[in-house]
């Protein structure tokens, strides 16, 4: 379980393909802080350290990538140099600042429109019919792991969903959300609560 506050930007420093895909991520952590089977969300993809090493503030993290979670993010982002938003996995008493975040990515988003607002950005971003119920104004999602607020939605004839985001200029230099741009993909995960909240007006209405 992670929060969407992001901890720290790492970097693929290494690709291996062994039937998954095997990658060595370089990061700014102590190493004496990763657990070996411990969790760590790589961009909002929940994945485990099966290796470590290094020292505090240049340490590097190993893990494996199923073939299954490569179709389902976003494109390029496995690739040796890619950056990556690292949040390590929630712990008991540890503060909630953004909202409940699982780290499975449920759809692949796309930017539409990426404007400067004052000192912010103002970002729109596509997303499938399927994630369309989900979204919601002033509800919470995930954006490549980053908890953010939707400011307005737009639904599409076609079923699909644009919705609005404020990057502001402390989130641009702390995750990899500064690099989007027009026609860019984004992991998106909807918020646990819309989900929840979606299955029980369906069985209400089947009922």
């Amino acid at each position: 379980m992670f929060t969407g506050i992001v901890t720290a930007i790492g970097t693929i420093e290494h690709v291996e393909q062994r039937g998954d895909l095997r990658l060595r991520i370089a990061c700014p952590f102590d190493p004496a802080n990763i657990a070996i089977g411990a969790s760590i969300a790589c961009s909002g993809v929940c994945l485990t350290a099966v290796d470590k090493g290094g020292t505090a503030g240049d340490a590097h993290f190993t893990v494996d990538v199923s073939q299954e979670t490569i179709s389902r993010t976003a494109s390029q982002m496995w690739r040796e140099g890619a950056q990556l938003n690292l949040e390590p996995s929630l712990r008991v008493g540890d503060e909630i600042g953004g909202h409940i975040v699982t780290g499975h990515v449920d759809a692949v988003g796309k930017v539409v429109d990426w404007q400067p607002v004052g000192g912010s950005m103002s970002v729109v971003i596509a997303a499938p019919p399927s994630l369309a119920p989900y979204i919601a104004e002033k509800g919470s999602i995930t954006i490549d792991g980053v908890s953010l607020t939707v400011n307005a939605i737009e639904d599409r004839p076609d079923g699909s969903v644009h919705f609005n985001l404020n990057i502001i200029p402390h989130t641009e230099e702390v995750t990899t959300l500064g690099e989007m741009r027009q026609g860019g993909e984004v992991n998106l995960e909807i918020d646990t609560l819309a989900r929840y909240l979606h299955r029980m007006q369906m069985l209400r209405s089947s009922s």
